[in-house]
């Protein structure tokens, strides 16, 4: 009786929502160039950026978001974007270096 009870319990509650996926991306650093000059993600998703380079760069937002120390080459910065938006990013070693995150608002699940 106990296990029909319990059944029945699992099956009124209706399905269980699967974990959320972490969302990601990438931008490369390579000839002194951010390798996309405009990214678009999800809120929630982790952009991190990889110097390719031979040179010291870094990854700073214009509007003090974030900011990464300088990266050697093949190191990484890595930022979780969690608000909708534009955030407008530069190179403070090589300013003419520039890019851009654009945040979308999250998927929302059928209600």
């Amino acid at each position: 009786m106990r296990i029909r009870l319990a059944m029945v319990a699992l099956l009124l509650a209706g399905p269980v929502a699967a974990p959320a996926q972490m969302e990601s991306a990438q931008v490369e650093i390579r000839a002194h160039a951010f390798s996309a000059p405009s990214v678009t993600v999800k809120a929630g998703t982790t952009v991190t950026w990889i110097n390719h380079d031979d040179d010291t760069h870094t990854v700073t937002s214009t509007a003090n978001a974030f900011r990464s120390p300088g990266l050697d080459t093949d190191e990484t910065f890595s930022f979780i974007f969690t608000q909708p938006g534009t955030y407008e990013y530069y190179c403070t070693l090589h300013p003419l270096m520039t890019g851009k995150v654009v945040v979308t608002p999250p998927e929302r699940s059928g209600t």
